[in-house]
């Protein structure tokens, strides 16, 4: 799926705000994980649209870790770094709070389900969470691709709904593409 950034960074500022508007940034990213993969398990899509690799320190949001990385961008700052700002100490700030109009209720309530069962863990305390997830794999400095069907299988979904959930995604990326604007 093409990665739609002001949703990703309207899930993430969600989070934040239920944070009190700042986080350490790896614990905000295994939070967007942990509801892009139930969103997976529960409707087949993710609600960050982003790309997942297996990380020594866990499951990563590809994307986001870049904009966290990038920082803001003088001139011609992305949507991310428009709302989002690091803060020094490997945290990031809500700086400007987008809306939500790009989730839906639904995506809503998972996210502040994710927060509610696991806001209140650590950033180290989550990354060993994370490390028990049976589709991270220790990458030993590297990193791994986490393939939506990885996710799927260790949620234990039966490998026809598997094939189905992965073959509409594609579907569905393909006619993104197809539609997309230059």
């Amino acid at each position: 799926m093409r990665f739609i950034e002001a949703k990703a960074t309207q899930a993430a500022a969600r989070l934040l705000r239920i944070r009190g508007g700042k986080m350490s940034y790896m614990k905000l990213i295994k939070l967007l994980y942990l509801a892009d993969r139930e969103a997976l398990a529960q409707w087949g899509r993710s609600i960050t649209t982003d790309t997942y690799v297996s990380m020594d320190k866990g499951p990563v949001l590809s994307h986001i870790l870049d904009r966290i990385n990038e920082g803001p961008s003088p001139g011609d700052p992305s949507f991310w770094a428009q709302h989002i700002t690091p803060s020094g100490n490997y945290e990031v700030t809500l700086t400007i709070d987008p809306n939500g109009e790009l989730l839906s209720e639904a995506e809503d309530e998972l996210l502040d389900k994710i927060f509610k069962d696991h806001g209140r863990l650590s950033r180290w305390e989550i990354v060993d969470f994370v490390h028990k997830l049976p589709e991270w794999q220790d990458p030993d400095g590297g990193a791994i691709p986490i393939h939506y069907a990885d996710i799927l299988k260790a949620q234990k979904k039966d490998p026809a709904e598997i094939d189905a959930i992965v073959d509409e995604l594609n579907n569905l990326a393909r006619i993104d593409a197809l539609c997309a604007p230059r």
